[in-house]
């Protein structure tokens, strides 16, 4: 009877220790598998990596949603790398300022969505998708910092051969930001663009800068400074003393490196580059890259000084 007890007792040990944890394993472990089988069918590639990757974090989506929206996806793999630590660096900044363990996305990066990338990339979705989900996972959580603060981390589109300091745009001095060669950007497509605006236009779109003392028949432009880079610092307009900076975004240029000239009822315009010019030119990444510079050799060019840490 003792022995009969006993070997009941034994059995339902080797149940419990045994046999169960094999159940469940095989149950729980096949329904794993048939749940990331059932999200690669749902969603795609690209989309199972972003949902079901360890590391996924708001930050993480949040940058590749700039890359994708800020650099051209087929860009060199260094110089999306580049962007992404430049988007992840200048957010991190941001959030510093505010105070905010949220990420803000109203802070002047451009953002693109699972759904915007869809529409803009089409056909070729899952394959940028993956191209951009690299940079991002192959650099993630690594920011600039300079004297152990997250560097305000601008970039632009592409210069006419040389970045601008940042007083130069923003009147303050940052010395990580400071004029650097980026002649690689003079290959870039449109780096020299003409457009005629009429003069009618112009004194329209200046006027509302100030008084320019003058009738759009008589507008000129005038007194022309401009720093090492080539970017107009001052411009007389009529009676009125502008920044370069200040006649762009009024004039919607493409930059504040132009020339103008009268030509009867109209003034031509000739710029080069495209944006504000200061920070890490996109196409001048690009060209870096195809020279064979990693993302850190890329970034420690375009910003002065900096070093590299990881975000807790």
């Amino acid at each position: 009877m003792v022995k009969k007890v006993l070997g009941v007792l034994v059995g339902y040990v080797l149940l419990a220790v045994i046999v169960i944890p094999l159940l469940v394993t095989a149950i729980f472990g096949g329904f794993r598998t048939e749940a990331v089988t059932e999200a690669k069918n749902l969603f795609g590639p690209a989309d199972y990596l972003q949902i079901l990757r360890p590391e996924h974090t708001e930050l993480e989506e949040y940058v590749q949603g700039v890359v994708s929206a800020e650099m051209p996806a087929l860009f060199p793999m260094e110089a999306l790398k580049a962007q992404a630590v430049a988007a992840r660096t200048y957010q991190v900044r941001k959030m510093e300022e505010a105070g905010s363990d949220a990420v803000l996305y109203d802070v002047g990066q451009a953002y693109a969505d699972t759904a915007a990338q869809k529409e803009k990339w089409g056909e070729h979705y899952e394959e940028y998708a993956a191209r951009v989900s690299q940079a991002v996972e192959e650099t993630a959580g690594e920011i600039m910092v300079y004297e152990g603060e997250p560097i305000l981390a601008v970039f632009h589109a592409q210069s006419a051969g040389k970045t601008e300091d940042s007083e130069n745009v923003w009147v303050q001095e940052i010395p990580y930001l400071r004029s650097v060669d980026s002649s690689g950007d003079l290959s870039a497509p449109d780096n020299t663009v003409t457009e005629t605006l009429s003069a009618q236009t112009v004194w329209e779109k200046l006027s509302t800068l100030g008084d320019l003392s003058v009738s759009a028949a008589e507008l000129d432009f005038s007194g022309i400074q401009r720093s090492e880079a080539g970017y107009i610092q001052q411009i007389q307009a009529g009676n009125l003393t502008l920044t370069g900076l200040e006649v762009r975004t009024a004039l919607g240029l493409r930059s504040a490196d132009f020339t103008v000239q009268r030509q009867g009822e109209d003034f031509v315009f000739t710029t080069k580059g495209y944006g504000h010019g200061a920070g890490m030119s996109q196409y001048g990444a690009k060209a870096l890259a195809e020279e064979g510079m990693d993302y850190h050799e890329i970034l420690s060019h375009y910003y002065t000084g900096i070093s590299f840490e990881k975000t807790a």
